[in-house]
């Protein structure tokens, strides 16, 4: 049984490598989701066999229960809400691997009166500090993203420091707690500072950066289960924790590169903040031209080139499926078309692939930044729908803006730039766009699904 159990274990880890390698291209990502879930639902199945405190049936319940909730959330959370999603089960995920070290410990310490070893020790340390802060950091993300709290930066003095000294104590709680048997004192302290670390270290992120946040969070969820892997010995879900824990770092630092932000910054907590005037916030320094959806289907009927930048405002307005009827008929007028793909547009890395690619919009046409941002210049037309912050030019140009450095798409170069957007309100960083004031800038306003329904229907009447 043991040589079966470790054969199960083996196949769900290559299948979980595997998996995720497919997850790196979009043509594969289906597929390496799939594979990857084949492999949970066996080291489900083989830890299942091995249960013997809790009856089959009982186990069996459980996992009804929870597919039943998971398949209603899946049919019943719109692609807008993903992000939210996201967030909330690495929640669960930080959650369960503290209740998973608390129960271990409390079982082997306070019931059977065994003395824990250094190894599992510091596996329950580990798994108890990462899994708070994990839940916490996740909720408190998981209600920004929701509206139920700001989604600016809450920030007040000193709190770098207070976030410093949080985990010191945490650090020195673990030491202490190893060094005396993880005594209940020790071990409550723990949870309590986690917890409160995991609410601190979220609440000064901004919107704009709300991407990397994720990423890190989901980074913090497979350390946990790393962690809880090494308390209960079970190799699959050190392995799965590991993969997890890694790719979700790496993807951290390449999504805080992309936001020019410092990765030790988004450690301690207090990135993202942004301060701005209100003349900024508002826009009332630069000067707009209108365009109504005639003439923007008369610019479009000339154009031999087009480039589409989506971002978050396509997502709310669920335009991804008007945007594929717009290329196709753009594309049988003989204009070439593409997407150009921010690496943080929307609210987590690859939102708008995701969306796009449930438009079946083939994915040779979603092109990455570092790709494409040489071609604006001798491109005809720029439809920027629903994306701020990623295409303001106060990136290059403007050393006071809060997103000074930040890489962002060069679609100002472009000969026309038109932007549906539903008002002048600011992006998450909460500054005026540059752009929209540009010389070669349009403004289409409007619900973006709406009246890209609209421009469809009159360049058809253009054939």
């Amino acid at each position: 049984m043991n040589t079966f159990i470790l054969t199960a274990y083996l196949l769900a880890s290559v299948l979980f490598i595997v998996g995720i390698k497919m997850l790196g291209r979009i043509k594969l990502a289906r597929k390496g989701n799939t594979l990857s879930a084949l492999g949970m639902f066996i080291a489900v199945l083989a830890t299942v066999i091995q249960v013997e405190s809790i009856s089959l049936i009982a186990i069996l319940i459980c996992i009804l229960i929870g597919s039943a909730i998971g398949l209603i959330i899946a049919l019943k959370v719109k692609m807008t809400k993903i992000p939210e999603m996201v967030a909330l089960f690495n929640g669960f995920g930080g959650l369960a691997s503290l209740g998973v070290a608390l129960s271990d410990y409390w079982l082997n310490t306070q019931e059977l009166h065994l003395k824990i070893d250094e190894i599992t020790g510091i596996s329950v340390a580990l798994g108890i500090f990462i899994g708070g802060l994990t839940f916490t950091g996740s909720l408190v993300a998981f209600l920004k993203l929701n509206g139920f709290i700001s989604g600016k930066a809450v920030v007040f003095k000193g709190q770098h420091l207070l976030n410093l000294l949080l985990l010191i104590m945490a650090l020195g709680l673990m030491i202490l707690g190893i060094m005396h048997i993880l005594t209940p004192t020790y071990m409550l302290a723990l949870v309590v500072a986690s917890l409160v670390i995991g609410i601190l270290v979220v609440i000064p992120i901004g919107g704009a950066d709300m991407p990397v946040v994720i990423s890190l969070l989901n980074s913090y969820s497979g350390m946990a289960a790393c962690a809880t892997g090494f308390i209960i010995g079970n190799y699959v879900l050190i392995v799965a924790g590991a993969l997890v824990g890694a790719s979700g770092l790496i993807l951290t630092q390449i999504m805080s590169k992309a936001m020019n932000r410092s990765l030790m910054n988004i450690l301690l907590g207090g990135f993202g903040q942004t301060s701005s005037s209100s003349s900024e916030a508002d826009g009332s320094e630069i000067t707009i031209k209108e365009v109504g959806v005639e003439e923007a289907a008369q610019i479009f009927d000339t154009a031999s080139s087009l480039i589409i930048t989506p971002g978050y405002g396509m997502a709310v307005a669920q335009a991804q499926h008007v945007i594929r009827e717009l290329m196709d008929i753009c594309e049988k007028k003989g204009v070439e078309v593409r997407f150009a793909i921010h690496p943080v547009a929307g609210r987590m890395p690859g939102h708008m692939n995701v969306l796009l690619a449930e438009a079946d919009i083939p994915y040779d046409k979603l092109v990455e930044m570092d790709k494409i941002n040489n071609d604006f210049a001798s491109t005809d037309l720029v439809f920027v729908v629903g994306a701020n912050d990623v295409v303001n030019p106060a990136a290059k140009n403007d050393s006071n803006s809060p997103i000074y450095g930040m890489p962002v798409l060069n679609v100002e170069e472009a000969q026309t730039v038109i932007v549906s957007k539903r008002s002048m309100n600011p992006g998450y960083s909460g500054i005026q766009n540059q752009l929209f004031g540009a010389d070669n800038c349009l403004m289409l306003f409007g619900d973006s699904k709406q009246t890209i329904t609209q421009l469809v229907s009159e360049l058809k009447e253009l054939e």
